[in-house]
């Protein structure tokens, strides 16, 4: 993609048409983008939903979209997210704008290793049985290797073993694995069963629980942004500086308080579950890692951080896990996933990482730049206001200005904007204004 290719102002403004034509073209794919298959409407047929999960009845479809303006260790990426709530695609963007007029965000993901669990219990003398479980740690990483044998050819596999206490009579010992361009769920899972009865046998012990762990603090994105003060400038509000130095307060505020840190930490995963969604990844591993490794110090943290630097720039960083695949899992069935990889054209999944990553801090900073200033609730409204007035049957220039009276009146409900719509549908046609354009960021 050219350096400029996820910067296209006016976006938003075009029809849908419109944007997949673009899209095909700035992507430079050989039509995929525009999948005739149904990739854009939902990628998924009742047959394929039937052999994913079970007791299928249908499929449930959300909105995929595109956040812009998207630079990340000097190259753009155009990023998909499927997300039902309004504001999340735009928010990101527009942070994302922010941060590249300062060179783009910069992300590094570690080497793509997770861990797996072999609980063993009843264990008459734990730290003797840890002692001969280390010793025997080649016998074992072998046994692990011959398990993963195509793994192992394309350069990952078992690379690591330690043994924890737990209780007096309760030891668990972990295997790192390197999954290379998969999730790696399964393949961890499968390892920990074939070593489960060796480890139990050095133990004299029996065997406990064996699956992987979510909380894959070896494998972590760190992201980081730089916001100078003019480009936070808020319209009608508040100079730059003054944004900067309240978002700079809203994070000391997560650090002091872990209710606040709570809805901080929300408002990152906005962004990362919708580019794990649009590219078919485990959400909900991600999510349960990123909140444990929040507790990490036994006291629930942000996940970001944000300060004001020596020459007055806005700095953020991010450290979080972040387990994913670019192979593997929902990809296989879903064409929608595979769209979205294609679309995001990474090489590796610790290339995801890195956009997931920078997704998250993107959602992170808009939120906190709305807080600072007219409050995430008015940024918020008009864009949800457009999904109110749809929902009671306004279309066309009718949902426009049933969307614009909403908004403006502050009272976002369904009741209201029914009063709306029969009201507008009564003056006559002449009397109907222009359409506006919503001013979402860009």
């Amino acid at each position: 993609m050219s350096r400029d290719g996820s910067r296209i102002p006016g976006f938003y403004r075009l029809s849908v048409t419109e944007r997949r034509a673009l899209l095909r073209s700035r992507s430079g794919s050989d039509g995929s983008v525009t999948d005739p298959l149904g990739a854009l409407d939902g990628g998924l047929s009742l047959d394929e939903a039937d052999g994913m999960i079970e007791n299928v009845v249908g499929t449930y479809a959300l909105p995929l979209g595109v956040a812009l303006n998207f630079r990340i260790n000097e190259r753009d990426y155009l990023v998909p997210m499927v997300v039902e709530e309004p504001s999340v695609v735009a928010a990101a963007s527009n942070a994302a704008r922010m941060v590249r007029a300062s060179g783009g965000f910069h992300a590094v993901a570690d080497p793509p290793v997770m861990t797996g669990q072999i609980q063993l219990t009843d264990v008459v003398d734990p730290h003797a049985a840890a002692a001969r479980i280390l010793a025997a740690r080649e016998e074992i990483l072998a046994l692990a290797r011959a398990a993963t044998p195509r793994l192992c050819e394309r350069g990952g596999g078992p690379t690591g073993l330690t043994v924890r206490l737990l209780d007096t009579d309760m030891l668990v010992v972990h295997l790192d694995v390197d999954c290379r361009d998969a999730m790696g769920a399964n393949v961890v899972n499968g390892v920990c069963e074939t070593l489960a009865d060796r480890l139990a046998a050095l133990a004299g012990a029996r065997v406990g629980l064996r699956i992987l762990t979510n909380l894959c603090d070896h494998r972590r994105v760190r992201v980081t942004a730089r916001v100078s003060p003019a480009a936070l400038t808020c319209q009608h509000f508040a100079a730059g500086d003054q944004v900067r130095d309240a978002i700079a307060a809203a994070s000391r505020f997560a650090e002091l308080d872990p209710y606040r840190a709570a809805t901080h930490n929300k408002g990152i995963m906005n962004g990362v579950d919708a580019v794990l969604l649009a590219t078919g990844n485990d959400w909900r591993g991600v999510e349960a890692g990123a909140h444990a490794y929040a507790a990490k110090s036994g006291r629930y943290a942000p996940l970001a951080t944000w300060r004001v630097d020596a020459g007055g720039d806005l700095v953020g960083e991010l450290d979080l896990p972040m387990a994913v695949g670019t192979v593997g899992g929902a990809l296989r069935v879903h064409a929608g996933a595979r769209l979205s990889l294609a679309l995001l054209a990474v090489d590796n999944a610790q290339e995801l990482a890195c956009v997931v990553g920078a997704a998250g801090l993107a959602a992170n900073l808009a939120a906190l730049r709305a807080l600072a200033t007219e409050g995430i609730q008015r940024g918020h409204m008009s864009l949800h206001a457009r999904v109110v007035a749809r929902a009671v049957g306004a279309t066309g220039e009718v949902l426009e200005r049933v969307a614009e009276e909403l908004a403006a009146a502050g009272d976002v409900k369904p009741e209201r904007a029914r009063d709306i719509l029969e009201r507008v549908r009564r003056l006559p046609p002449c009397d109907l204004p222009a359409p506006t354009v919503l001013e979402v960021p860009k």
